[in-house]
């Protein structure tokens, strides 16, 4: 750092008169000596610990661990909790609240005296919404990933703590499952602190942070019960500091060539199509220029190098010790932008030159992957004008072209209310369509799209259908299931007029979603079309369904895109 350059702390605790003497004096009463006020780096640690948010329930002990590497390297530990997101306890969504969590942590940074913020993150939308908080503020920051869970055991199988969700339904209907299986799956399945151990939304998140340069290498992978995940978290205290005198802000780390590798380690490994919408928000916060498109065109074409649920069969423990992350970095050096720039200061290159792999069937070579393209695929059509996405490497090759009739649902009620009703028009050759669980309908966006299917089919050993909606689905999940569609039906988009036995084709190879009815009648449904009243009149829902933007577009709120910085210029007294 530049030694004419003040440390931002020092406008609050470098003053000799009133202001100076009241930003100091009430923190004297926590026992600080002087020195935490004559100019060493203040450091932030934004704690999403919940006792609400299972996934997150261990980070409170983490947040110790980071202020002993604050403290070591010469910095002041100032934790603060932000809102905390349980993807497993919250309603509607909590999807809803990522953009809440947000504006929480970027407000909360702004508005105290702090040089660096390490961000302590685990359930899927902690990641995202303080990294997007923190971008808006733009000021040295580092990422401590809480880690996945140890794999699932039960009764001699190898679970996935997310996946098994979606097991429970067939599992119920044709293996008999009682209510004492359940409870025994329960606690089999969820053995450890941690979130889920798939390569679902909150690995992918993690995934994310590593491949954006925002966590030390080699970070992401590590179990939250392995030991080596509190050495990493101390050591992170360490280097925040450093990057503080360094002055190696955000926007230094997350350049377009970041972003870009990002969206290449996320096919490669198999992520969640909810990277999409959250890297798109953090990179309209940042300031990078990143289009739904470019989720295609960048990462549609890398191979699957890791042989993970829902993609494949192995769960993170097993991807650690093959080497986790930094294995597939490696293999991946000739893909991606090399020389980008990482919170340890140094390159990808640097970073991950000696990764070594110690099992092949669960890290790929690149030369020898387990599918030649990955990644996701985003279709256009006059079904879904701004966009639809779909993941190959996790839908049935058979369905990738499709030709069904749709069976409308217009509301997730009226699904659960119907879908296993016997007298039902459907069969595997359907297309279940689900409307008004977008951004604003549902609101929030929930993920529903994975709908379960029909008892009758399940009865039929049907695995698999065709399935749309304008919402989005779990990382944990897999299937051929068609997200993100927009425009939303409940904004007018052509999902709103679909009816039932309405033709609809997919052709994931031309990158197509096309409802087969011509223009004029399309175009005489949209005229007819009576929009659903808001399901909210006041409060934060209101806000979020009056400003929410289109899931195309990060389905961030329109007024917080961009950034304010870090300066407040107005005093308290």
């Amino acid at each position: 750092m530049d030694k004419k350059k003040k440390l931002r702390s020092s406008e609050w605790f470098g003053d000799d008169g009133k202001m100076g003497f009241v930003h100091r004096s009430w923190l004297r009463n926590q026992g600080y000596p002087d020195d935490y006020f004559e100019g060493r780096p203040v450091i932030g640690i934004c704690n999403t610990w919940s006792e609400l948010t299972p996934c997150n329930g261990h980070l409170r002990d983490f947040a110790e661990v980071v202020k002993k590497g604050i403290l070591e390297a010469g910095g002041v530990p100032m934790e603060f909790p932000v809102m905390s997101l349980g993807e497993t306890i919250m309603k509607p969504t909590t999807m809803l609240f990522r953009n809440l969590a947000s504006m929480d942590t970027e407000e909360s940074i702004r508005a105290n005296p702090l040089d660096g913020i390490v961000l302590l993150t685990g359930c899927d939308k902690t990641t995202p919404s303080t990294i997007m908080g923190a971008c808006s503020v733009d000021l040295p920051t580092l990422v401590v990933p809480g880690g996945p869970m140890l794999s699932g055991r039960f009764r001699g199988e190898k679970v996935g703590s997310g996946s098994m969700n979606w097991m429970i339904k067939e599992r119920q209907e044709n293996q008999g499952y009682s209510a004492a299986d359940i409870r025994e799956a329960e606690v089999c399945v969820a053995r450890s602190i941690g979130h889920c151990n798939t390569m679902g939304t909150a690995s992918t998140m993690a995934t994310m942070t590593e491949a954006l340069g925002l966590t030390l290498p080699g970070y992401s992978s590590i179990p939250a019960a392995d030991s080596r995940k509190k050495t990493y978290a101390q050591l992170s205290g360490r280097r925040i500091v450093e990057m503080v005198k360094e002055d190696l802000t955000l926007s230094k780390v997350l350049t377009r060539n970041a972003f870009e590798n990002a969206i290449i380690v996320n096919a490669a490994v198999g992520g969640s199509t909810n990277l999409i919408i959250h890297l798109t928000a953090i990179a309209r916060r940042i300031g990078v220029d990143l289009k739904l498109e470019d989720f295609d065109s960048i990462g549609s074409k890398i191979p699957l190098l890791v042989n993970m649920k829902p993609s494949g069969k192995y769960l993170m423990e097993d991807f650690y010790y093959a080497g986790g992350l930094p294995v597939v970095m490696k293999e991946l050096t000739p893909l991606l932008h090399p020389e980008t720039v990482t919170v340890n200061g140094k390159t990808l290159t640097k970073n991950y030159e000696d990764a070594i792999c110690y099992d092949t069937d669960v890290i790929a070579k690149l030369e020898k992957p387990f599918q030649e393209k990955s990644g996701i695929a985003v279709l256009k059509g006059n079904l879904c004008e701004n966009g639809a996405v779909i993941k190959p490497s996790a839908a049935s090759p058979k369905l990738m072209k499709h030709r069904g009739k749709a069976v409308v649902f217009e509301t997730m009620e009226d699904y659960h209310e119907r879908i296993d009703d016997p007298n039902l028009d459907i069969d595997e050759n359907s297309v279940i369509v689900l409307k008004g669980v977008g951004p604003k309908g549902y609101p929030g966006m929930p993920e529903v799209g994975n709908v379960d299917l029909p008892k009758k089919l399940l009865a039929k050993g049907i695995t698999d259908m065709v399935r749309i909606s304008d919402g989005r689905m779990s990382g944990t999940a897999a299937g051929t299931v068609v997200l993100h569609v927009s425009p939303e039906s409940t904004v007018g988009g052509t999902l709103a007029v679909v009816q039932n036995g309405d033709w609809i084709e997919l052709d994931v190879h031309k990158r197509t979603l096309h409802l087969d009815i011509d223009d004029a009648e399309l175009a005489k449904r949209k005229k007819a079309w009576i929009p659903p009243k808001p399901v909210a009149d006041r409060g934060y829902v209101k806000l979020y369904i009056d400003h929410v933007e289109q899931a195309d577009l990060g389905a961030d709120l329109d007024f917080l895109v961009g950034g304010s910085g870090s300066k407040v210029e107005r005093d308290l007294h």
